[in-house]
């Protein structure tokens, strides 16, 4: 009896080894990227995720150009919804199995991500100089006096606007140069009355303009330190709000539901002006029997002491994340984001793409002049917006605030006093974000 527990405990000892061996080479199969869970520390192919092929992921194809290092890329499109929910997932589970070397992520929810996850992400102050880069991109791509972010395109505001229109309506360029919001909405009255066309398209429920105005002042829906809710005595929000609704009140809004009714409303030439990111440039041109008939002045101002004819609207940037490959990833960004002055020229000649790394901002192709906007040097006028943007930091809960203060905005134009919709929108995002 005695011999037969022994062999019995011996079998089920060895039972269980077998499978702690299995589960371990099971382990090693499934390994995360480039090489994570295998040991492998200096992969031949790093990985990138980014969205739009015709903008982020053609700038990588073009850097892979640039690069000439011993590792490869490989760019995998993903929606940029898609990349948010698949790193929120994988990196809340604990483990970075499956994730890139380089992701893309947009600048207003890089800090929810650098913060949630601080070790998930790899600092590369050695492979780039921070100094070297617009200046407004730095606070939302960095933590804890850490670089982790490689700045990447700009998302720089212009007025962009019909001159055929303006000029019915009397005004040329020096008029909408270096102007408030109020005259802007003044403009636009004129515009409507003598042309019959509206001034601009908006989507109630979209908040982007707000965002572009209260920039402009160096100022957020939070405080300084990026923590603390900052709504009801937000003076430049305040005045942001009064504009958005004396647009309104002044019958001159092109109504717009989605992306698609956005780009009709200018392609059609309903509307005369778009105040938008530079990116809007692409679709205006999309529209060639427009050329000649557009030109951009400065994004308009709030009327309040310190805010500028500059501002920003979108953007994103490149993060390494800390997975084996990740000094491979580094360099592969130092060597051409990071330092490559003729590689922003191809960036600007072949896609379009204007970056912020300031030192190209000489070269021969952002002095090009564009024929569309009836000779404009656009880029040019664009780099030197990008020096005046003010820094702000955009913490970690820009979309969360924005959908209540979306709601309260309605409450506002349909009677609801501005104070009042203002701190009640403090009271729900401060017990929405506790």
């Amino acid at each position: 009896m005695k011999d037969f527990r022994f062999k019995k405990s011996w079998l089920s000892a060895l039972v269980l080894l077998t499978f702690l061996v299995l589960a371990a080479c099971s382990s090693d199969e499934e390994g995360g990227a480039s090489g994570e869970g295998n040991g492998e520390e200096d992969p031949d192919t790093i990985t990138a995720w980014a969205w739009d092929p015709n903008f982020n992921i053609a700038a990588l194809e073009i850097a892979k150009e640039y690069y000439d290092g011993d590792v490869e890329l490989e760019v995998i499109e993903n929606a940029q919804d898609d990349i948010v929910s698949k790193l929120n997932t994988g990196l809340s589970s604990g483990t970075m199995k499956g994730m890139p070397n380089i992701v893309l992520i947009e600048d207003q929810r890089a800090q929810s991500f650098l913060q949630s996850y601080p070790d998930a992400f790899y600092p590369i102050d050695d492979y780039i100089n921070p100094e070297d880069f617009a200046s407004y991109k730095l606070a939302p791509t960095s933590l804890d006096d850490k670089q982790y972010g490689l700045p990447f395109d700009t998302g720089v505001t212009g007025l962009f606007f019909r001159t055929d229109y303006l000029e019915e309506a009397g005004y040329t360029m020096e008029d909408l140069t270096d102007i408030t919001w109020e005259e802007y909405i003044e403009i636009g009255k004129d515009v409507k009355e003598t042309t019959g066309k509206d001034m601009i398209s908006l989507d109630p429920n979209d908040l982007g303009l707000i965002r572009v105005m209260i920039q402009s002042a160096g100022a957020w829906y939070i405080d300084e330190e990026g923590t603390t809710v900052n709504i009801e005595d937000n003076e430049p929000l305040s005045k942001a709000f009064e504009n958005y609704k004396a647009m309104m009140e002044a019958d001159f809004v092109k109504a717009n539901s989605d992306w698609s009714q956005f780009i009709a409303s200018f392609n059609s030439g309903d509307v005369a002006t778009v105040p938008s990111g530079n990116w809007i440039g692409a679709s205006i041109e999309a529209e060639e029997s427009q050329a000649g008939d557009w030109a951009v002045a400065p994004i308009p101002r709030l009327d309040m002491e310190g805010a500028v004819n500059a501002s920003n609207q979108g953007g994103s940037s490149f993060y390494v994340l800390n997975v084996p490959g990740k000094e491979k990833a580094a360099e592969f960004l130092g060597q051409t984001f990071g330092e490559n002055e003729e590689f922003y020229q191809d960036l600007v000649n072949d896609v379009g793409a204007l970056g912020t790394y300031t030192p190209a901002s000489d070269g021969e192709a952002y002095q090009t002049e564009n024929e569309f906007f009836g000779g404009q040097s656009l880029i040019s006028d664009f780099s030197t917006w990008v020096e005046d943007i003010p820094s702000v930091n955009y913490g970690m809960h820009t979309y969360s605030i924005e959908d209540i203060l979306a709601a309260e905005m309605q409450n506002y134009l349909k009677g609801k006093s501005l104070d009042d919709a203002l701190a009640d929108a403090q009271a729900q995002a401060e017990a929405q974000l506790k």
